[in-house]
Order: structure tokens, then sequence, then C-alpha cells
């Protein structure tokens, strides 16, 4: 019986060495590979089908997590079981953090260019909309007397209006695409947070339901099994 429990140790241990050294190699693999190299976009359909890949491919790395999660507390060594799973699944996250992040920029930037276009659109037209409308005026009468200098007009000319807005409309441009990284990113940590809770309360709510059938097995099975005790019935007198 010594032999056999001894056994036993042995092989849960060794186990549990081999789940340990696997989460390791992962981490290292991260930490030597760096951040998750992700192809470059190339238009807003192949960023639309990224996001939609990704969002697929968290909702199965979730779905398998939950199913692990499952399987772990029914083994030895559940906290060992639990972290492996956890890695597996934070290894796939980042990596589609990465490719989430990197799509939602080229949409802002894409955007940013589109709407650059449609300004210096709008400012040729205009530009040639004044020049058809400077050549169209007739030519003053030359008069021999000096005229008076025109008065100088108040605030500033509608070209320079337009110059400062055109610079603000650029700064604006250049400001959201140096922030979109960071934006993305908080999107996408706000993204896991949710499905990370949804997941959760399912697992919770799944756990309960479990537990709840159980103990009414076990209450039923208990009734069934407990005989039935004749109570003495006292003499007539």
């Amino acid at each position: 019986m010594m032999a056999n429990t001894l056994y036993k140790l042995g092989a849960a241990l060794g186990l549990a060495l081999a789940l340990s050294a696997c989460a390791h190699q992962g981490r290292a693999a991260l930490d030597e590979v760096g951040a998750p190299q992700v192809p470059a976009t190339l238009s807003v359909e192949e960023a639309d089908a990224k996001l939609k890949q990704a969002a697929s491919e968290r909702e199965a790395a979730e779905d398998e997590f939950a199913a692990r999660e499952l399987e772990c507390y029914n083994k030895f060594f559940v906290n060992n079981c639990l972290d492996t799973a956890k890695e597996k699944r934070r290894l796939i996250l980042v990596r589609l953090r990465a490719v989430e992040a990197e799509a939602n920029y080229f949409k802002r930037a894409e955007s940013v260019r589109l709407r650059d276009i449609d300004l210096a659109r709008t400012q040729e037209s205009a530009r040639l909309d004044a020049e058809q409308r400077a050549a169209a005026m007739p030519k003053p009468v030359k008069v021999v007397a000096p005229e008076p200098a025109p008065p100088k007009p108040e605030g500033k000319s509608v070209a320079e209006r337009e110059a400062e807005q055109a610079a603000k409309v650029a700064r604006q441009a250049a400001a959201d695409a140096a922030d979109a990284p960071r934006r993305a990113a908080r999107e996408a940590d706000y993204a896991r947070k949710q499905a990370d809770a949804v997941a959760r309360q399912k697992r919770v709510a799944q756990r309960l339901a479990e537990r709840q059938a159980e103990a009414q097995a076990k209450a039923a099975a208990a009734a069934a099994s407990t005989p039935a005790v004749a109570v003495p019935v006292p003499p007539a007198k």
C-alpha cells in the first residue's frame, strides 16, 4: 500500500512539473519575440475582416478556456491546470489585441486621409470660384484724379481664415493619428474586460446551477434511502 501511495505521488508531481514547464515556455517565447507582428492592412474592407476574425477567435478562446476551467476542477492539481489554461488564453488575446489595434488604427488613418482630400477639394473649388468671379468683374474706369486709398478691411481676410482653418484641421488630424494607437489600446482593453465579465458571469451561473442540481439530487437520494420508522401506539386505557 505504501508503494502504491508513493507511486501516485510521484506521478502527480511529474504532471505538475510538466504543466509548469509548458506554461514557462509559452511566456518565454512571448518575451523573446516581443509584440506580435501583424501584417499591414491595405484597405478598410481588410481591416473590417480582421476585426471580425479577431472577434470570432476571441469568442472561441473564451469558450475553450471556460470548458478547460471546468475540466481543471476535476483534476488533482487544479491550480496548475488553471494556470496553463489562463496562459494559453492570454497569449491568444495578446495577439488578437495587436490585430485589432492595427486594424482600428488603419481605419482611423484612412478616415483622416479621406477627410483631408475632401477639404482640399472644397478649398480648391472655392479658389476657382473666386478666380472666375474676379475675371467676370468689369475693369474699373481710369480716373485722372488720384483716388483715395481704400480703407483696410477690418479683421482677417477670407484667404487668411481659410489658411488658419486648414492648418487647424491638419493639426487635429496629426493629433488624432498620433493618439490612435492609445485609443485603440484602450478600446481593446475595455472590450476584453467586458468579454471577461460576461464569461465569468456565465461560468458562475453554470457552476451555481450544477451545484444546486447536485444538492437536490443528493437530498432526493437521502430521502429515498431513509427507512420509515414505526411510531409506537400507547395501549388503550
